[in-house]
């Protein structure tokens, strides 16, 4: 068991909160982000790649995504990447661009993204737990190796608490604030 890092807590709870980040910013609102196909591989070269690795992606308008691919010869897989990629996208085939149409979100599929979005904050917080547990686990350890006594681990439960909480908050705002978005609120 390792010595109790500070650092090392609150470097793990930022990264379960900015997973939540990339995670909602991949979830469809009614308007256009280049975040939403971040998750999207294109099989090119023989091998899988990020879409990113094969094209730029814009927003030219609020409910448009362009992807203007670099190889000409890669516009066939990019295209079919998108439409089995399952975000409900249909490319309009330009040449060297795709022009994505952001369609309407109807009522039941905002509350199916709405769900989802409460299930990535619900894994961000157990994630979030986890490290906290993990911070108590090495206190009590180092308590016991004598590194200090039991009012300072106690003030240091204590903090690991505080900086819990506030990693809670902030994913419990994101997704208050994501679930909002998707609802049209």
């Amino acid at each position: 068991m390792a010595a109790y890092d500070k650092a090392d807590l609150e470097r793990r709870m930022a990264g379960a909160t900015e997973a939540l980040k990339h995670d909602l910013a991949g979830l469809r609102t009614g308007r256009a982000s280049t975040g939403l196909l971040d998750p999207v591989t294109v099989e090119v070269y023989g091998s899988h790649m990020p879409l990113n690795q094969v094209a730029t992606v814009s927003a030219p308008e609020p409910r448009m995504l362009s992807v203007q691919v670099w190889d000409k010869q890669n516009v066939g897989p990019v295209e079919k990447a998108i439409r089995s990629a399952g975000l409900g996208l249909n490319p309009i085939n330009d040449g060297n661009v795709l022009r994505l149409p952001i369609p309407d979100l109807t009522e039941e599929r905002r509350k199916e993204l709405a769900k989802l979005a409460g299930k990535y904050a619900e894994d961000a917080r157990i994630a979030a737990r986890n490290v906290r547990r993990d911070g108590m686990d090495s206190l009590k350890a180092d308590e016991k190796k004598g590194m200090f006594g039991e009012d300072e681990r106690k003030r240091l439960e204590t903090e690991v608490q505080k900086l819990t909480d506030k990693t809670i908050a902030d994913i419990d705002a994101a997704a208050h604030a994501k679930e909002k978005e998707i609802l049209g609120q």
